[in-house]
Formats: structure tokens, C-alpha cells, sequence
């Protein structure tokens, strides 16, 4: 991106020599970062390098061990956000901070209310000043619709609008993408054009080298909480990038043999699943998948996907079909059946599906089988073998930090994933020597919010289940992750399937085309 509006005589954010140590842990060590007025500068890391720690700090959010901030060449302590805030900074968060049935008004001005007469909330005023902001910024919401019944990228939106009406002109956005559409990326994209023309500066922590390309002038690398180096984005590769984050080279194409598919593990006929408004999500749907092979659905966001899921792993039941696990029923059957019966999940969402955030990784590990003799008897937990197992999966998996005793909401969102996937391959193992029987791992969003050495990761251990002789269901919204890592695609439309291709002869046009609802190509 060719940005003419940033000045560079005028330093709008420095932070010199930033530590920061929880305990033993040093989570920044000795960072350096400089942003300029009119500059979008990408903060890139692998996930827990370090960089939401940094940007916590810039927020008020954390302090620093050691370190100075200056903000438009003025030393700045940040006590909090309010500081930070009276300094024109504003963070829109990963995880949004929107009450839910509070307008989009409302949680604008929430804690800054326009008042009138005896102190009362002026909202005719407040609702003109969002209309003013949306407009001049190009960030399109309807002041007067509810929190919950808008779209996740225009709650993001919200966020943004949240910030500038609080006068921000330095917007640290935390993983701006993880959550949206590649159409809701490409809007955020112009949307942060528009904020840069208009003289704001944009920090964006990141480990998507396709948007940092698309969207950055400048970006910082760090790696494992120190220093890496801050490069021009016009100047890099996208590779270049990869191994600076990394520290090795990433080989962003799956090495994969040819799949030796055989007997079918999942067969699904004429399955219809409602959502949440009684409308059937789910309508007619059918696949097979079979053992060694990687089943890839495409589909834009919204046509099924979840209800199907949730349909085949049991959280949601079906008004009517087949879903048949080696060759067993398991229509409408409970989680935990369908889990005895051969399916293992990796969720969509980690935090809310995935994990108890509260327990530990010891305790994540054996969510589904601490009833087990090795890990029980009599009701009472044998901690010293759940211990065990656990510092066998972090090994495995690579999971950091090594401490099993850690909870899984301090962990970075890659290394929650990991702990998720370690557990169910070890699920899938222990099944499979148990009944001799193919697994089925469906796995939804696998890598979303995952910088690329932990994307490289998921995609080879799913690739390894294929090998080892299970059923793999890849459902995801990223298109380049299903043509890289399916052997089939099935692309599905308002709960159908439209079409089944080979991995091989798929292309991104023929792809979207059906994705659009476009002729059968089966």
C-alpha cells in the first residue's frame, strides 16, 4: 500500500525499551516501536510472542517492568486507559467489549453520555454525532440497532467508532480480521484508508501477512518478546515476513501424498437441521467421507455450516435424515455418544466449545475421559497421571508455555488450539485401539486467528490423521486453507450441497462461483 499521508517529522507514538515480566516470565524484553502521524504500522508475532502484551501497555492496560513511552514527543505515564484515552489512543479488542442489548448508540457513548437540562442522556444528540462519525469515516451502522442482532464486523465497527468518539487518534486494533469475512476484511481494509486520509495513525497486531501486505506501510517483528526488526512493507515478501516471525523458513503449501481414501467413516443423506429462527440452515444435505482422506467445506459464512456441525457432533438436533458413523446410526445421539461412537471435534470456538478457560492445561487434556481407570478410580481424579498425560501432549504439540499447571486463558489463541488438538488425536488413538475402528475428526475454523508456523502446524496434523487412516471433515471460510489442505471439496449454498471437486482441479473462480449458488459441477 502506497500511503502519501504519513509524516514522517512527526513521531506520534515511541515506546524505548519496553520489558515487561510476569513473575519469571518476560513477556516483552527490551522493545523498541516508532509510529509515525498517518501511518497503518503492523505489529507482527507468532501468537504469545508478545504483541498484545506491547500494545496493553501503550493502552494503560499493563505496566511496564522497565521501559519510557512518549506519545507526540511528550513523556507519558499510562496508569490506565484513561490516560492513555486523554492522550488520543483508543484499542479496539480481539474479544469486543459491546453490551449485547444496548444499541449501537448506546455503547458509543457509553461513559461519555451527551447530556441536556437536569442531566439527562441527550440520545437525539448522541445519535446524530454516531451518524456524523459513521459517515465521515466511511464506518456504516445504524445508531439505533441492537448490539446483538448486528454482524460481528459491524460490531468491529462499533469498536472503531467507540475510539474516535472518544477523540482517538492513534487506533490500536488487536487482530482486526480473526472474526470477519474476506468481504468484511476488504471493507476494514478502506475503512482504515479512510481513518489514515483523515491524519489517524493505525497500530495493527497481526499474523496475517496477506492483509499486513494489503494494509501496512511499516511493520515491527517480534519474536518470543524481543526485537526482530521493523521493515517497509512495499520492500518484503510475504516469505521474508514468514521467517522473520518465525525464525525459519514457512512452507506455506501442505507437503501431502496422494490420499489412499477406503472404506466410508461418515455418511450423511437428506439431513435437515433449523437454526435458532425455525428456518431449515441445514436442508437436504449429503456426504460421504471416507477413511484417508480430507473431505474440505467451502462456503461463504452464514450457509449452514455451524447447524451442521453442531447436527454432527450432537449439540443440535435434526428434524429429519441419516447420520451414520461406520456404518451406525447416530442420528439426534448425545455429545457424548457421538464422541464413544468415532466423532472427535475440534470446535469453532475455542474458548466457548473448546475449553473450560478456568481449568488448567492438565485439566483441559482429559475433559472427555477423566473417567478413565488411568486418570480415576472411585470418583477421585489421579492428578499424578493426568499430570503426566499432560506434559506429553505440551510436548507433542509444542505447547508454550511448558507449565501444565497454567490456565487455559492465559494462553495465546494458537496455543489453546494446540492443547485442543493434542486432546483429540489422543482421543482419536485411544478410540482407535480401543474399537479398531476409523475415527472421524471434523474440524471447524481450525486455523482462525493462528499466525502461519501454528497454521503450519494444524494442517500437517490433520494431514497425519488422513495418513494414519481416519476421516478428516475440514470446514472452513478460508478458500486457499480447503484447496490447500482438502482432497475433495464440497461447497455448500443455503444448507445444500451444490457440487463435490477434486482438490486437484478446483480453482479459486469455480469455487466461488458455486459458493454464489452457481450450477452443480458434481
Amino acid at each position: 500500500m502506497n500511503n502519501s499521508n504519513i509524516d514522517y517529522s512527526q513521531k506520534v507514538v515511541e515506546m524505548k525499551k519496553i520489558t515487561k515480566k510476569f513473575g519469571s516470565f518476560v513477556a516483552n524484553d527490551n522493545i523498541d516501536l516508532t509510529v509515525h502521524k498517518g501511518e497503518v504500522h503492523a505489529l507482527l508475532g507468532e501468537n504469545g510472542a508478545g504483541k498484545s502484551t506491547l500494545m496493553n501497555i501503550l493502552y494503560g492496560l499493563y505496566h511496564p517492568t522497565s521501559g519510557e513511552i512518549h506519545i507526540n514527543g511528550n513523556s507519558v505515564k499510562m496508569d490506565n486507559p484513561n490516560v492513555a484515552i486523554a492522550n488520543g489512543i483508543g484499542m479496539v479488542h480481539q474479544h469486543f467489549m459491546l453490551v449485547q442489548p444496548f444499541t449501537v448508540a448506546q455503547n458509543i457513548i457509553l461513559g461519555t453520555e451527551p447530556t441536556k437540562g437536569a442531566g439527562a442522556i441527550d440520545l437525539k444528540k448522541a445519535i446524530s454525532d454516531v451518524k456524523g462519525l459513521s459517515e465521515r469515516y466511511g464506518l456504516y451502522v445504524d445508531p439505533n440497532a441492537k448490539v446483538e442482532d448486528i454482524t460481528v464486523g459491524m460490531q468491529q465497527r462499533v469498536e472503531i467508532l467507540k475510539a474516535l468518539y472518544r477523540g482517538a487518534e492513534i487506533l490500536i486494533l488487536d487482530e482486526p480480521t480473526a472474526v470477519l469475512t474476506p468481504q468484511e476484511i476488504q471493507e476494514l481494509i478502506q475503512i482504515i484508508r479512510n481513518l489514515t486520509k483523515e491524519g489517524k495513525s493505525v497500530i495493527i497486531i497481526t499474523h496475517k501477512l496477506k492483509e499486513i501486505k494489503a494494509a501496512a506501510d511499516h511493520c515491527t517483528i517480534i519474536r518470543r518478546g524481543k526485537y526482530i526488526d521493523t521493515v517497509k512493507v512495499s520492500e518484503t515478501t510475504e516469505d521474508e515476513l514468514a521467517a522473520m516471525m518465525v525464525g525459519r523458513e514457512v512452507n506455506f503449501k501442505v507437503d501431502k501424498k496422494k490420499a489412499e481414501p477406503k472404506q466410508t467413516v461418515l455418511e450423511v443423506k437428506d439431513l435437515v437441521v433449523r437454526d435458532n429462527r425455525k428456518i431449515a440452515a441445514v436442508n437436504e444435505f449429503s456426504i460421504e467421507v471416507k477413511a484417508g482422506e480430507i473431505l474440505g467445506i467451502a462456503g461463504i459464512d452464514g450457509n449452514g455450516q455451524s447447524e451442521l456441525v453442531e447436527a454432527l457432533t450432537g449439540l443440535r438436533k435434526a428434524e429429519s435424515g441419516s447420520i451414520k458413523i461406520n456404518n451406525k446410526e447416530v442420528l439426534n445421539n448425545n455429545p457424548k455418544d457421538m464422541f464413544n461412537k468415532g466423532i472427535k471435534n475440534i470446535p469453532e470456538d475455542r474458548q466457548k466449545r473448546g475449553l473450560v478457560l478456568d481449568f488448567t492445561i492438565a485439566e483441559n487434556t482429559v475433559l472427555q475421559n477423566y473417567k478413565e481407570p488411568r486418570f480415576s478410580k472411585n470418583g477421585i481424579l489421579n492428578n499424578d497421571a493426568i499430570e503426566k498425560h499432560a506434559k506429553e501432549i505440551i510436548e507433542r504439540f509444542d505447547v508454550r508455555p511448558t507449565d501444565y499447571t497454567t490456565k487455559a486463558r492465559a494462553l495465546s489463541g494458537g496455543n489453546q488450539q494446540k492443547v485442543i488438538i493434542g486432546r483429540e488425536v489422543d482421543n482419536i488413538e485411544i478410540s482407535r485401539a480401543a474399537t479398531n475402528e476409523a475415527q472421524l475428526l471434523i474440524a471447524t475454523q481450525p486455523t482462525r486467528g493462528l499466525d502461519v508456523g501454528a497454521i503450519e502446524f494444524v494442517h500437517k496434523s490433520l494431514v497425519k490423521q488422513r495418513d494414519e487412516g481416519n476421516a478428516v471433515l475440514l470446514v472452513s471460510l478460508e478458500l486457499d486453507e480447503v484447496m490447500n489442505v482438502s482432497d475433495r471439496i464440497a461447497v455448500i449454498y443455503e444448507g445444500k450441497i451444490v457440487g463435490i471437486v477434486d482438490a486437484n482441479d478446483a480453482d479459486e473462480n469455480t469455487l466461488g462461483f458455486m459458493m454464489a449458488g452457481g450450477a452443480d459441477h458434481e
